[in-house]
């Protein structure tokens, strides 16, 4: 590994010695960068990578909210605003008992390759709650985000940064936080938040924008390898938002998924989940606030394992991890690699320790494809989203699926010149990681060692 790059390493473990996630993102990320760095010495003259590993700016709020039976609650709520070289923060806002500043940081740092890769102009942040929105009513929710805008609202806005939608954050909870902006700042900038409904400035096709173009980057992939999408059984991780869009676009494509997991376990369909009906009662099971996969199984008969993970799952050509982070450890890469599956589609944000990680590109019959390529067309359409709001424009489904589809391909074929390029063959991990950092990193040198 180049020198200048194992410093910076070293130094960002020391610093941050209470934050495991971001630590190992920045390992990850930078550790593909050598042969990068090695040709560029105006990024270490420049000290690119210090800068590049600090936020711009990091808020903490207390957010205070009144349950159903008037008891107060305290939660903490984080915005990690990371990088504006190339535009305007954006980046998803998380609810989740587990949210906290490592979590962010981890989020925001890959959140500002993600959005370069896009080629839109957006910087990159990422900001959330320990927030546990399961089982909690809808006034309850309401509450929350309101009190949590009133501790965001002075660090956003729409040529400042733009929040979006993440895990435990949808359409109703976006609506209730761009309510609530409206009424501290006195003002219609629809820009401020993007995930909103039709009704007032949301792109169409947002719900269905990161599985959906988690599969056109899948097209990407099997078109390099002259294969075919038709037929291919895929193992899914989750049942969220972002797994319903994966299972809805592989169905259509003559494709289909044949897992879901929770926290519960996991079920196995050999019929797989692949009918409207199914599809459908996705959302239903997200909606119920039970947060159990084995509703599945119970209503559509067939097996459900508990407490297990799906990557054990014989006879699948496809892994797609949609659920959280470090998903996937050793034990779990080398159950995959066992079943002799060839594509391993992150899509979830680092759902792949960096050793299980490193295991699997090490397999010379797999390729493996990083979440932040993988999952950036949720983002791509939140941008298109923000250029909707400033031009007062609406693009139906049918453009902005078009938009999406390609983005994402232009996406996968960049990573994978520029993995080309430094000499590093189909490598999508390193290829994804030199784009989205050249584009920044070029970016703030030109505009001076002072930003």
């Amino acid at each position: 590994m180049n020198a200048y790059i194992q410093r910076v390493i070293d130094d960002v473990k020391k610093k941050n010695a209470s934050q495991p996630e971001f630590c190992q993102t920045v390992e990850e990320v930078l550790g593909s960068l050598s042969p990068l760095i090695d040709a560029h010495p105006e990024y270490e003259e420049n000290a690119i990578l210090e800068r590049m590993v600090e936020p711009e700016r990091a808020f903490c709020f207390r957010v205070p909210w009144e349950d159903d039976n008037g008891v107060l609650h305290v939660n903490r709520g984080y915005r990690i605003q990371f990088n504006s070289a190339i535009g305007p923060y954006k980046g998803g806002l998380r609810f989740a008992p587990n949210v906290n500043t490592s979590v962010i940081k981890f989020l925001g740092f890959e959140q500002v390759f993600k959005d370069a890769l896009t080629t839109l102009p957006i910087g990159g942040a990422k900001g959330g709650a320990d927030f546990d929105p399961n089982g909690k009513s809808d006034k309850e929710i309401q509450r929350f985000c309101q009190s949590f805008m009133e501790g965001m609202f002075r660090f956003i806005g729409p040529d400042v940064d733009c929040p979006a939608g993440d895990l435990g954050v949808g359409g109703r909870e976006i609506g209730y936080m761009f309510g609530a902006w409206r009424r501290l700042t006195g003002s219609y900038a629809n820009g401020a938040l993007s995930g909103k409904d039709p009704l007032f400035g949301g792109s169409a096709f947002r719900p269905e924008a990161t599985g959906y173009g988690a599969v056109y980057y899948l097209e990407a992939v099997l078109g390099h390898e002259n294969d075919d999408i038709k037929g291919k059984r895929v193992a899914v991780a989750g049942f969220g938002n972002v797994a319903w869009g994966v299972c809805k676009k592989l169905a259509e494509l003559g494709a289909k998924a044949v897992t879901l997991s929770g926290p519960d376990g996991y079920i196995y369909d050999p019929e797989g989940v692949a009918t409207e009906e199914k599809i459908n009662y996705m959302l239903e099971m997200r909606a119920s606030g039970r947060n159990k996969v084995q509703d599945y199984a119970d209503k559509f008969h067939c097996q459900f394992f508990a407490g297990q993970k799906p990557w054990g799952q014989k006879d699948v050509d496809i892994v797609m991890p949609c659920a959280t982070q470090n998903d996937v450890d050793m034990d779990e890469a080398k159950k995959i690699v066992a079943n002799g599956v060839k594509y391993y589609i992150e899509v979830a944000n680092m759902p792949t320790t960096n050793e299980a990680l490193k295991f699997l590109m090490d397999q010379k019959n797999m390729i493996v494809a990083p979440s932040k390529a993988v999952n950036c067309g949720g983002v791509s359409v939140s941008a298109l989203e923000m250029s909707q709001n400033s031009e007062r424009l609406f693009w139906d489904g049918e453009e902005v699926d078009k938009w999406l589809h390609k983005i994402m391909k232009g996406v996968h074929d960049n990573s994978a010149a520029a993995a080309e390029r430094y000499g590093l063959g189909y490598n999508l991990v390193a290829g994804a990681n030199i784009v989205g950092f050249e584009k920044v990193a070029d970016a703030m040198i030109k505009q001076g060692r002072a930003y």
